[in-house]
């Protein structure tokens, strides 16, 4: 149960939002497996799938789901390592003298 596994509720808010938009709540049963990321991310992802099937179940959905900002996915990606650099952005300490 998704209620089990995230615990917090603003996530469990969020993982149900576009079946809660659409009026479809217990319409449907959701079976789901994710891994990787963060738990966070992990909730966007599946809600980013429940939009996307609903969507190609009833592409009236879409409209709905895209103004609520639920058709996107977060494509913000790690800074890789530069050479030269100990991180990707931090730099060895200036020593004036």
């Amino acid at each position: 149960d998704y209620k089990n596994y995230f615990s917090l509720s603003f996530m469990q808010d969020s993982l149900i939002s576009p079946l809660k938009i659409l009026g479809q709540e217990g319409s449907y049963d959701v079976f789901v497996n994710v891994n990787g990321g963060g738990i966070k991310g992990q909730v966007e992802a599946i809600r980013l799938g429940i939009a996307r099937a609903l969507v190609g179940e009833d592409a009236e959905n879409k409209p709905v789901l895209k103004k609520s900002r639920l058709m996107t996915r977060d494509s913000r990606v790690v800074e890789r390592k530069k050479t030269g650099l100990r991180k990707a952005r931090k730099k060895e300490q200036y020593s004036k003298r």
